[in-house]
């Protein structure tokens, strides 16, 4: 998915300095965002107080949303470059179109993982019929140094590992969660699960005290370690967490996000991850006149044009502001 801001910020993130070394609850509030026609998101990160979560840089939750009598997602062709996106999906289906030639629909609890290395652009959108209900998120790992021009490359997982206790189930979308592993490819250690949870349930989610972790709240009405978390927030936690308690008062959906903190000072601007200011601009201007970011194929319609990257130089900085 896109950040499809026209006003698009610079976002300096990354580095150790500013990772909380022991547990804390700082709750997020989201800022919302026009994503096409038909779509507001919330944008979770960046965010005014926290940037990254481990390699998580970037977290979308949108719906639920009524689209029976709407075109739902329309995300024109657009690049990326130094991350990954993950598109996962409670209601309604996304077909993914990128430039390697993938075409692939993703439905609720499939992971949908690409990995745009140095370049890649793609298309995301409501099929043609498509169900009533449109309720996901859309989230970006930041790729380290060492593999960020990696070759790009399209990932499904239609059948991802799960872990139970009574009243919850985690389904492991990307790393390791207590024993179980994502099938999907990842180039730092980090996790990302989503959790289910019934009506009445109290639970004990073990962690790994090295990681940093937030919590995603997609929908119901929960307690993440006794701080109530509405739908569309997100909840940072810090380090220094060997479990998680949860209490659930309905049926309630989360997503876990964690991993190591990110060691390195990036910069995030549009939908390019870079370490400076001449690699920004650089591909700004080569989505603009080259092949560098290849073509999608099939898309009805125009791709997005770049909007003008500011006129102050691009300093990669903390993780906060």
């Amino acid at each position: 998915m896109s950040n499809l801001d026209r006003q698009a910020p610079l976002t300096v993130c990354g580095g150790r300095g500013f990772v909380v070394a022991e547990p804390v609850r700082e709750l997020l509030s989201p800022r919302r965002v026009q994503l096409g026609e038909s779509t507001e998101v919330r944008r979770l990160l960046p965010n005014l107080g926290r940037r990254m979560v481990g390699a998580w840089a970037f977290v979308d939750h949108y719906g639920p949303d009524d689209i029976a009598d709407e075109p739902g997602m329309q995300v024109p062709p657009h690049p990326h470059m130094g991350l990954q996106t993950v598109s996962w999906l409670h209601e309604g289906e996304v077909l993914h179109r990128d430039s390697t030639g993938s075409l692939q629909t993703v439905r609720p609890r499939e992971l949908g993982l690409m990995t745009s290395g140095r370049a890649i652009s793609h298309s995301e959108e409501s099929p043609r019929p498509h169900a009533r209900f449109l309720h996901g998120a859309q989230l970006w790992v930041a790729l380290p140094d060492a593999h960020r021009h990696v070759e790009p490359h399209f990932e499904h997982h239609a059948d991802l590992p799960r872990v139970t206790a009574p009243g919850l189930t985690a389904t492991v979308v990307l790393g390791e969660l207590d024993g179980a592993t994502s099938p999907g490819t990842t180039y730092t250690p980090l996790v990302g699960a989503d959790l289910a949870l019934a009506a009445g349930t109290e639970a004990n989610l073990p962690l790994d005290p090295d990681f940093e972790y937030a919590v995603l709240a997609m929908s119901g009405e929960v307690h993440v370690d006794g701080v109530p978390v509405l739908p569309g927030s997100m909840l940072y936690l810090g380090c220094g967490r060997s479990e998680l308690p949860l209490r659930a008062a309905s049926d309630a959906g989360l997503m876990l996000l964690g991993g190591e903190p990110f060691e390195e000072e990036i910069v995030m601007w549009w939908n390019f991850v870079a370490r400076k200011d001449e690699e920004i601009r650089e591909a700004r201007e080569a989505w603009m006149t080259s092949d560098r970011f290849g073509e999608v194929k099939g898309y009805d319609g125009d791709r997005l044009d770049a909007p003008e990257v500011p006129a102050a130089h691009l300093k990669a900085r903390g993780r906060v502001r």
